[in-house]
């Protein structure tokens, strides 16, 4: 699923200490944090390279965009279903743990794979099963591994921390999708399964030996869902990234369906050109991503510049007359698209007292892959009718209402200002610290 770049300072902090705006990277100075972001990299790159297997396999086996739409879509239909609950857990149990089973248990998955793979036996159903299983880890695994990196750095370095973390994701969708195109173009799909499986290995020998700098015990978070709903509706600065994300991520961000049918069906490139548009979306997503950690307050304004962004280099890959000028569009679509991405989930971490973070992640989740079934069956079935430069014509206009909408709503412009820390609210229990 392309959406993992989501794919993460308490508003109580007060206003972050000023430092130098180079220092972009400073999250790495506290070392969880720097363990965990290596042990990403290695994870993050193994799954984008089962991802994009995936998505070439299933093409190949039924010959339909709206079969890969609609195999894609299962592995959202949990995180639709159940998602916002997930961070109930998220808020309630170890963070660590939870994360460390997650991990192993999509590592067995990748294996369910490889095996019939290796056996010649791999079928769209038993895809189907792996994915939809993927999809209930993932009402977990998600949120979790976004609250988690808030409690790897000290306050002031969280903006920092989310901006390293979807560098991690949107680089691995560089080295995933490179290395599953070299694969699929000389050996076929099958070791991209394998790779996926080992690549877990190190996430999880990282969670048994970090410990967390905010470690806040589980049990003693306040209220449910009703609650954390409450507390999102009532803060404009969670309720409007929310709002935005929920309409992107439905019709803009479904490259894994898009892409494929663009590159055999559109610029006839075969498996070796679905790899080459894929990496070059991702080298954008990592610059986006990047430069997002410069920015220490990311307010209403800049959201709306990069979702406008995103519409119109949507629109210009859509109307790209070759795969060359394709290529190009979609660097500057991963750049605008993955700093309206990070933009929107930094600010939402950033005014997220700890003890909702991992209900809030798991509301950004559910607006964001949990809207994957609609949106890869919508996708799918407009290429499959008028062709994948329809569909991105689409996404371009999900993008742009969005901004337009976002545009019209007040909302503070100086969000530190008008801090929830500083409004009167209910009263919150103080947490047990271990």
């Amino acid at each position: 699923m392309d959406r993992e770049g989501l794919q993460v300072v308490p508003e109580a902090a007060g206003p972050p200490v000023r430092k130098p705006r180079a220092a972009a990277f400073r999250a790495l100075r506290a070392q969880p944090f720097r363990w965990y972001f290596a042990g990403q990299i290695a994870s993050a790159s193994g799954t984008f390279v089962q991802a994009t297997a995936i998505g070439w396999m299933v093409l190949q086996l039924t010959g339909s965009p709206s079969a890969l739409g609609l195999v894609l879509a299962t592995g959202g239909i949990p995180p639709l279903l159940l998602g916002p609950w997930g961070g109930v857990l998220v808020d309630r149990f170890d963070l660590r743990r939870l994360l460390i089973g997650t991990q192993a248990i999509s590592a067995a998955l990748a294996l369910a794979l490889w095996i019939p793979a290796v056996l010649g036996t791999v079928s769209v159903p038993l895809v189907v099963a792996v994915m939809l299983l993927g999809g209930v880890v993932q009402i977990v695994d998600a949120p979790a591994r976004q609250a988690i990196v808030g409690r790897l750095v000290p306050p002031g370095d969280l903006s920092s921390a989310v901006s390293l973390n979807g560098v991690v994701m949107n680089g691995a969708r560089v080295v995933g999708p490179a290395i599953a195109g070299v694969l699929i173009a000389t050996v076929g799909t099958t070791p991209c399964f394998a790779i996926n499986a080992v690549s877990y290995v190190a996430v999880i020998a990282v969670l048994f030996l970090v410990r967390p700098i905010d470690d806040i015990a589980g049990g003693h978070s306040p209220g449910g869902l009703a609650e954390a709903l409450r507390y999102a509706r009532s803060r404009q600065q969670l309720w409007l990234p929310l709002a935005m994300m929920g309409l992107v991520g439905l019709l803009s961000f479904n490259f894994p369906v898009v892409l494929p049918v663009l590159a055999e069906r559109t610029f006839h490139a075969g498996g070796g050109g679905y790899g080459l548009l894929s990496t070059v979306l991702s080298v954008g997503s990592v610059v986006g991503s990047l430069g997002v950690g410069l920015i220490r307050h990311p307010r209403r304004i800049y959201l709306v510049a990069a979702a406008t962004a995103f519409g119109f280099c949507l629109a210009a890959t859509a109307v790209a007359p070759n795969a060359t000028t394709a290529c190009l569009a979609l660097v500057a679509t991963g750049v605008s698209g993955f700093c309206f991405v990070t933009l929107a989930s930094t600010a939402i971490q950033l005014h997220a007292d700890p003890r909702y973070r991992g209900r809030i992640m798991a509301l950004w989740v559910f607006v964001f892959l949990g809207t994957t079934p609609i949106g890869s069956i919508l996708t799918g079935w407009i290429c499959d009718t008028t062709g994948p430069r329809a569909a991105l014509l689409v996404a371009a206009a999900a993008a742009l209402i969005a901004a337009a909408a976002a545009a019209a709503v007040h909302t503070p412009p100086h969000p530190d200002d008008h801090s929830d820390a500083r409004t009167p609210g209910p009263e919150i229990p103080e947490p047990t610290r271990k």
